[in-house]
């Protein structure tokens, strides 16, 4: 009763803030600006909503430690398989044991809710029958993310234990918060793909991190990561991984005919923990969020199940054409102008220089601008069709060049592009 009356006291203070809003001539949020000084600008960081940004620092702000290097087998993974030796043995995955030729559903809780009820997801785990590595597949790290969901399904419910060497270990859902609210972010709105390897000690999405690197990830040999474009744009299906390290390479070149963008991992992405870690990890981007694409899928679970082949993890005859072009560089070309975006050429576009990519229509005084590409390259990401603000990434250009990565340049100077992470999901 007492808070009751504590709530009620303050309310005409509340009221009366409301009134003054109302009656400013400037919106909450806005700045005013003089009447000769109304063009569009171009505004930092304008293509992630403000609470990813509020995530973001708060990630780069928590203590996230380097993770423990993962104790794996000095053999390339590549060789991996023909290197491993004797019968296979049981592997223990979240206190489970499962047995040599057998599959198993295991369920991880990451935390619970403000009820203090517990919050789980599924854990897939196929144990072959032979020798080899352990591979996870990971989807929905951003509870929009449908494609990759379906792709595991689809991968793990194909493989047989009694032919597959190693272990695929595959969890549909990770951000399953995020999923049942159909939210990229989890319920605190931080962006669970910036805060790994985690910390037991940090925030609830810090914390949801630790426990899934530390439970799940920490069991693998290598991962994939499966991603879709963000903000109401999509992606040609593509594999980002950091081409410096051999590993990573021997993963791109597994996937057969896909496009291959050459990137570092941004801090607290599961890949770059994951790399850290010492197991190697890729990024499969295909199509956009809020939607199950089928194309997207069958080429996303294609490419996965060709590169259980090439690892020599499932013997089948299960070759993919030639491969894609290797993008070392890529850029987003931005909106000038606010209003309505409309493309003019569609995802997997071949372009040239100076070439027509949309059109932005003012809805008032209908002023059209032209967005054209800046480079000659291929239209490898871009936004769906919407309302867009100056500065929003609109298409994203693979500009293929005979540059290769260093292996042993520094990581902050290896980055595709200045503006990478500006607009792409992962």
């Amino acid at each position: 009763m007492h808070a009751f009356n504590l709530i009620w006291a303050m309310f005409p203070f509340r009221a009366l803030i409301m009134l003054l809003a109302l009656a400013s001539p400037v919106m909450a949020g806005e700045v005013a600006a003089d009447a000769d000084d109304m063009g569009p600008q171009l505004l930092e960081d304008t293509t992630e909503d403000a609470d990813s940004r509020s995530g973001d620092i708060v990630a780069a702000a928590e203590d996230l430690p380097d993770p423990a290097p993962v104790d794996r087998p000095a053999v390339p993974l590549a060789d991996a398989v023909n290197a491993a030796a004797g019968p296979e043995e049981s592997i223990e995955v979240l206190g489970a044991e499962v047995l040599p030729g057998t599959s198993q559903r295991l369920s991880w809780s990451a935390t619970e809710l403000f009820e203090g009820v517990p919050v789980s997801t599924p854990v897939l785990v196929v144990n072959g029958a032979l020798p080899g590595p352990t591979l996870c597949l990971t989807a929905a790290v951003h509870g929009d993310e449908l494609n990759g969901i379906e792709m595991v399904r689809r991968v793990m419910h194909d493989l047989e234990p009694a032919k597959v060497s190693g272990a695929v270990i595959g969890i549909p859902i990770v951000n399953v918060q995020g999923f049942r609210r159909g939210s990229r972010y989890l319920p605190d709105r931080r962006d669970l793909n910036r805060y790994f390897p985690g910390n037991p000690n940090g925030s609830a999405a810090s914390r949801i991190a630790h426990s899934f690197f530390t439970n799940v990830i920490a069991q693998c040999d290598a991962l994939i990561d499966l991603h879709t474009g963000s903000f109401e744009r999509a992606n040609l299906p593509q594999i980002r991984a950091d081409l410096r390290d051999p590993d990573v390479i021997t993963l791109t070149q597994g996937f057969g005919s896909m496009v291959i963008l050459h990137s570092t991992p941004a801090a607290g992405t599961l890949r770059y923990a994951a790399t850290r870690a010492g197991i190697p990890a890729v990024t499969l981007e295909a199509g956009g969020p809020s939607q199950l694409e089928l194309n997207e899928v069958k080429l996303g679970v294609k490419g996965i199940e060709t590169l259980v082949n090439t690892l020599g993890m499932v013997r089948k005859m299960r070759l993919w054409g030639q491969p894609e072009p290797v993008y070392y560089r890529s850029s987003w070309v931005r909106a000038d102008n606010g209003g309505i975006l409309l493309g003019n050429v569609s995802l997997g576009s071949t372009v040239r220089k100076g070439d027509l990519l949309g059109t932005i229509t003012d809805p008032m005084n209908n002023a059209r601008t032209e967005l054209r590409s800046p480079y000659s390259g291929r239209v490898i990401g871009m936004a769906r069709n919407q309302v867009v603000m100056p500065g929003f990434a609109a298409f994203h250009v693979g500009i293929q060049t005979d540059e290769a990565p260093v292996e042993d340049a520094p990581a902050d100077t290896m980055s595709s592009s200045d503006d990478y992470v500006d607009g792409m999901s992962e």
